[in-house]
């Protein structure tokens, strides 16, 4: 995939020699466990994370302009609920000391932006758990539609189940936001 950029940030795919930065934000515990995974424990451990689940689904290292490192994750996955639409499911987090100013919302859009226009996608999908407000928030101001919640779905890093919320957006309705 390609690198994305927005007015404030630039997102580029992930490679190994990241490893140490993420580590720097995703080893806090107030960032993973929201989204049902485990703060990292060591660089080593952001590495395995890089290889095995940031690289094969091509997810950007988000970085602001100015600073250079990494302080987010966003992705376009495969949808595991519509498997058969032509459609990408929606993934992000950013590191706490960044929270608040509106950097995801501006990301997403662009990923929105790259998924309809670039890849010709019919929709993104995105789930979120219902003690996850900010992402909430992200997919509001994003103008994704709620679709409903489905219970005890997702298993997260300490084997509790954990219901998802389950929101889209169809092509034809990111394009009359564009309009407005």
């Amino acid at each position: 995939m390609k690198t994305l950029e927005t007015e404030r940030m630039t997102m580029t795919m992930f490679t190994r020699k990241d490893a140490e930065e993420l580590y720097d934000y995703a080893r806090n515990p107030n960032v993973g466990p929201h989204a049902g995974w485990e703060p990292h424990k060591s660089v080593a451990h952001s590495r395995q994370i890089i290889e095995e689940l940031l690289i094969p689904t091509e997810a950007w290292a988000i970085r602001i302009k100015g600073e250079g490192k990494v302080v987010g994750i966003i992705s376009l996955e495969p949808d595991r609920i519509r498997p058969d639409a032509n459609s990408r499911e929606l993934g992000y987090n950013l590191a706490e000391d960044h929270w608040g100013r509106g950097y995801m919302t501006e990301a997403a859009q662009e990923v929105l932006r790259f998924a309809f226009c670039e890849l010709g996608l019919d929709q993104v999908g995105i789930c979120t758990s219902e003690v996850n407000r900010r992402s909430q928030r992200v997919i509001e101001k994003c103008g994704f539609t709620y679709e409903g919640t489905i219970r005890r779905i997702y298993q997260t890093y300490d084997g509790s189940l954990r219901d998802s919320m389950i929101f889209s957006m169809l092509k034809e309705e990111w394009e009359a936001l564009q309009r407005k």
